[in-house]
């Protein structure tokens, strides 16, 4: 386990419960463009990989066969399995795990999905093949991350690293594109969709003064720099997560 590894159980255990909570996660329109991506007919077994709290994992559960979630984090593992008594699912397992080395054998998922984690990741491409190779052939492979324009990727990053210390880099869409090419995946869908949230209810105390003071500015320059086109709400600063998901087919051969 890396030190890395290591910030993130820590950042996400502290995290787990407000993580779980917040409505963002669970927006209608994400969530059932994220299932679309996934192609379920109710035979599948799915593997939900950094599944977090369950969010995601829980609804594919409704779709699916069998649904296996996995995440390095214990504590969102129990959320997640509280989530799953809450909602009286049967068909679920959970697996506290490093993504990096997937304790899956080859050729084991018909689907394997993992939203929101990747920009976490100090190595996305190895992620993907650790995926790539835990789905069946003629399986789907669906990564749901944010993708900020490339004009804006740096100052993303500058953003996100302020907001979240596990935050690596986000990347663009051709950059993720490019990996699925490089993992040997056929592409099968390219979708997006906004997702709304409030700065004070995704960062720590101690973090929003820098993180509003980077806002303020972006919002007087009127550049949209950071790439989130941030306003100033009745509420609170409001910005929006530009959010791409791929679908792609594992060859046959």
């Amino acid at each position: 386990m890396t030190n890395h590894d290591d910030n993130i159980i820590r950042q996400f255990t502290r995290w787990a419960k407000p993580f779980a909570d917040l409505p963002v996660h669970a927006e209608a329109d994400g969530m059932a463009r994220s299932l679309a991506a996934c192609a379920l007919s109710g035979t599948e077994a799915v593997l939900d990989v950094a599944c977090g709290p369950g969010i995601l994992t829980c609804a594919l559960a409704d779709k699916a066969r069998a649904v296996v979630g996995i995440d390095i984090t214990a504590a969102m593992i129990e959320q997640a399995r509280d989530r799953q008594a809450a909602m009286g699912l049967g068909n679920l397992a959970w697996h506290v795990g490093n993504a990096a080395a997937l304790p899956f054998a080859d050729d084991s998922f018909d689907r394997v999905v993992t939203r929101y984690s990747f920009h976490h990741m100090t190595d996305p491409a190895a992620i993907l093949a650790e995926m790539r190779r835990v789905c069946r052939r003629d399986g789907r492979i669906v990564v749901i991350d944010a993708t900020p324009a490339p004009h804006a990727q740096a100052a993303y990053d500058r953003m996100e690293t302020l907001r979240d210390p596990t935050h690596t880099s986000a990347l663009t869409l051709e950059q993720l594109r490019a990996i699925g090419r490089e993992a040997g995946l056929s592409e099968v869908l390219v979708d997006s969709y906004r997702l709304e949230a409030r700065l004070d209810t995704l960062a720590d105390a101690q973090d929003l003064p820098a993180l509003t003071q980077m806002f303020d500015a972006d919002i007087a320059e009127g550049n949209n720099t950071i790439g989130v086109g941030a306003w100033r709400a009745a509420d609170g600063l409001r910005f929006v997560f530009p959010i791409s998901i791929i679908a792609w087919a594992k060859p046959q051969a």
